[in-house]
């Protein structure tokens, strides 16, 4: 962010952070008492990371208490702008930190104390509180989807080498064990090469697609709405913005595909090795007012939508891959080659990739995998499967934790090297996310004059995409939504 001064440590004061990473304060053995000394499982000051929380509530009270580990690490700040009962249970449980409403005002006055922030905030400011963060030499972790748009998305990428932090998307079925299993069935070539991925959700479980409210209310006392804005479009409060609902709205969310593709289409980017796509079509659904009369709402996601984007062949992959797309109770037709009685998936999401020898299946978060292998019918059989059940409530399976242990050991570290979402991955994971609302949001927009109710809808084929110049190219209406309008003082440097 513009506001955002870089750091100015001294050489001769280097910071607490420093330390950590450089193994400084190991070799000051007379400040630290080495952890044997002090007793099985004591922690020693010196080993634990300075933690900030931007966005406490809901997701935020678990990011913040996952990466806190039970006091293997300490929250120093805490920061929401919604200080009502939402906020209350994460401001009991660590009366000590510093509480603020702005971050910008945290980063400044508790910066030299803070190692690392994580951030759990709306879509929209994903980007910008993460950018200020990195920028002052915090180590990250941002919820899913990294960024609102594709061009932030880029930028936290690229910020994150500059900067040399260690991050890590909130996207924690990465860490699921049961993602390896997948890796291997299909390194050891159990279902061929892959040409068809299907993905899909139970999202929107949220109001979508309907008109932005006409009127505004005021926002009650404990919350800082100016500030909840941040990069947005300024519009008045409403309940139907915050919280939570901010999800349908373009303008703060990136709606159900933003909200669950990276956990989904995480497994296909991993197994296969993908990397940007070529082309992304789609086709959403429409609300109708009345008769004749379709609601198009531009500052709303769609109540559902359908999108297929083409991946080039990789090293991994020798054939180009159909993935597609489908949410609002959407789902794929069951694949031929997979038995009738044969589960797809779970009931609020799956995955079904298809190979020409095989078939993997499996639920949110890779829970419940299956592999179906070619026998001598037409249809594939069970051959292996997980035991994860898929109605069972998962664990975060350390995705936090693991992170804060990078943190400590660095930007080189073996540790932060082996993290299953840091933006390295998760970077261009999110970017072929948001490739899909790219579509979405050019799908209404129409060029031509009107004859009678026939109009050319150019946003309606399939849009090219060059994926190094982040551009389509053969409709730049499109390319509007690579990134987006900021408010003053809040766009991203």
């Amino acid at each position: 962010m513009s506001q955002t001064n870089q750091p100015t440590d001294a050489p001769h004061q280097p910071t607490r952070r420093k330390f950590l990473q450089t193994g400084a304060l190991a070799a000051s053995s007379f400040l630290i008492v080495p952890r044997h000394v002090l007793g099985k499982g004591f922690i020693a000051p010196s080993d634990k990371l300075n933690i900030a929380g931007v966005g406490i509530a809901g997701k935020g009270f678990s990011d913040t208490n996952n990466a806190f580990n039970n006091g293997a690490n300490n929250m120093v700040a805490l920061c929401d702008i919604d200080w009502s009962a939402r906020t209350k249970t994460n401001f009991d449980k660590h009366p000590k930190a510093a509480k603020y409403k702005d971050f910008r005002q945290m980063l400044d006055k508790e910066g030299k104390n803070i190692d690392a922030v994580t951030v759990s905030t709306a879509d929209h400011s994903h980007a910008v509180v993460a950018m200020a963060a990195m920028q002052l030499g915090k180590h990250v972790y941002v919820q899913k989807p990294l960024t609102h748009n594709i061009h932030e998305a880029r930028m936290l990428t690229e910020g994150a080498r500059k900067h040399k932090v260690v991050t890590q998307m909130g996207n924690q079925g990465a860490s699921n064990p049961d993602q390896n299993k997948m890796a291997e069935w299909y390194d050891k070539g159990q279902i061929g090469t892959v040409h068809t991925v299907h993905l899909w959700t139970n999202r929107p479980v949220w109001p979508q697609g309907f008109n932005a409210p006409k009127t505004e209310a005021a926002a009650p006392a404990d919350i800082d709405w100016d500030t909840w804005i941040g990069p947005a479009t300024p519009v008045g409060y409403s309940p139907l913005y915050h919280p939570f609902k901010w999800r349908g709205w373009w303008n703060f969310g990136a709606g159900a595909l933003g909200d669950i593709g990276c956990h989904i289409m995480d497994m296909p980017f991993r197994v296969l090795g993908l990397s940007s796509p070529t082309d992304v079509e789609c086709s959403t659904g429409t609300v109708y007012e009345k008769d004749w009369v379709a609601n198009y709402v531009p500052e709303g996601c769609p109540p559902s939508s359908q999108v297929q984007m083409t991946f080039p062949a990789t090293a991994k992959n020798k054939a180009p891959i159909k993935m597609t797309w489908a949410d609002g109770g959407i789902r794929p037709f069951r694949p031929e080659q997979l038995p009738l009685d044969a589960p797809m998936g779970g009931d609020d999401g799956g995955v079904i990739m298809i190979g020409d020898k095989g078939i993997i299946v499996c639920g949110l978060y890779g829970m419940s995998a299956k592999l179906y292998t070619k026998g001598s019918g037409s249809t594939f059989s069970l051959t292996a499967e997980q035991s994860t059940p898929q109605n069972k409530t998962m664990p975060e399976w350390g995705h936090q934790v693991l992170w804060t242990e990078a943190c400590k050991a660095g930007f080189n570290s073996k540790e932060h090297k082996a993290l299953t979402s840091s933006f390295d991955f998760s970077g261009p994971l999110t970017e072929s996310v948001l490739m899909g609302n790219l579509a979405i949001r050019s799908y209404n927009l129409r060029s031509g004059k009107s004859e009678g109710r026939n109009f050319d809808y150019p946003g309606r084929k399939k849009l090219l995409w060059d994926g190094k110049n982040m551009k389509i190219t053969n409709f730049d209406e499109a390319n509007q939504f690579v990134s987006r309008q900021y408010r003053d003082g809040w766009k991203l440097a």
